[in-house]
């Protein structure tokens, strides 16, 4: 059953898993979401657009043989959210067994496709796992496997085959960039996701590696400029974080510019593994990531939270500063 959840100045508590969450500010004005913006423990938020809701995707953050799931939750307005529960689960991908991870969803024709990591493997020639891809007719799902195995089931460029994340370029061809281990690689998808594809040159996946990427990458495009955002650090620590650089095309090259999230002693440690919305039609940009509440030191305790991201006059994003009010209620009109 979905849940309406009003994230409020006052500890949420749940049952599920036998979890306690963490503590919303009671600082958190009127009308704003508060942060975290969802209450359980949750990470590497995939967050979407959908007609005129917002969708997030998180991992399910627990030990990787709990993590058998995945919940979405959606909003008109980024305060008030409804939970769904069990949008996708491994009783609809059999070969999946551990460790689902950090959804990607993608729109097309009237389908929508989360692709997905799963069974954290380390030797392809023994191991059964990497990314996959799953189909719904709703954005709520429930969502099946569509193709049975892995979309990308081997170890290439040194990326082991997590942290998928699925861009649409404005000539409309879909690419998915991915990679851990410090390494990422781009491909191009076949026009119905049943795999992935070479490029004229010939090769499949091509290394787009900037300096200090550890995971979690993630594109945009602005003014004619490809952004590529990632983690760096460890995500169990401090000091992981996110940074960026901008490219002229997809494959970059793509030279590191700055780092622009972090932790902020005051607020929360930990913040990485993002996602990025931007209003239709505006220049309102916000990220969504996951971060570490203070004094927890718990590598699964991680909570996802909002705030703004804003451009100078050059395109360069500014730090974004991590708050505990998050954002301020937005609907799309």
């Amino acid at each position: 059953m979905n849940v309406i959840l009003k994230i409020a100045a006052i500890t949420v508590l749940t049952a599920s898993a036998g979890n306690t969450f963490a503590q919303q500010p009671a600082t958190t004005p009127k009308d704003f979401s508060g942060n975290p913006i969802i209450p359980g423990w949750y990470a590497d938020p995939e967050a979407k657009i959908f007609g005129k809701n917002y969708w997030i995707y998180p991992t399910y953050s627990a030990k990787y043989k709990d993590q058998v799931f995945m919940d979405a939750f959606s909003s008109p307005d980024l305060v008030h959210w409804t939970k769904h529960g069990h949008v996708l689960d491994t009783n609809a991908v059999k070969w999946v067994k551990k460790a689902l991870w950090a959804p990607a969803v993608a729109e097309k024709d009237g389908k929508y496709y989360l692709f997905f990591g799963a069974n954290d493997i380390h030797d392809d020639t023994k191991e059964i796992g990497g990314i996959g891809v799953a189909v719904a007719d709703k954005p709520e799902g429930p969502f099946k496997d569509y193709l049975g195995k892995p979309l990308i089931g081997k170890i290439v460029n040194g990326a082991q085959p997590i942290d998928q994340f699925v861009f649409k370029d404005t000539d409309d061809q879909y690419y998915i960039i991915y990679g851990g281990w410090g390494h990422c690689n781009i491909a191009k998808l076949k026009n119905d996701f049943t795999d992935v594809v070479p490029f004229t040159d010939g090769e499949t996946y091509k290394s787009i590696t900037p300096e200090g990427y550890v995971e979690g990458p993630l594109m945009f495009k602005r003014n004619g400029k490809y952004y590529l955002m990632w983690s760096e650090g460890g995500w169990t620590g401090p000091d992981y974080r996110v940074a960026y650089a901008i490219g002229d095309t997809p494959f970059g090259p793509f030279k590191r510019i700055d780092v622009v999230l972090k932790q902020d002693v005051n607020i929360a440690t930990g913040a990485g593994h993002h996602s990025v919305i931007q209003i239709p039609g505006t220049e309102e940009w916000y990220i969504i990531y996951h971060r570490r509440p203070l004094g927890e030191t718990d590598g699964n305790h991680r909570v996802v939270c909002i705030d703004k991201m804003y451009f100078d006059a050059n395109g360069l994003i500014k730090p974004i500063k991590i708050t505990n009010e998050g954002v301020k209620a937005r609907k799309i009109k």
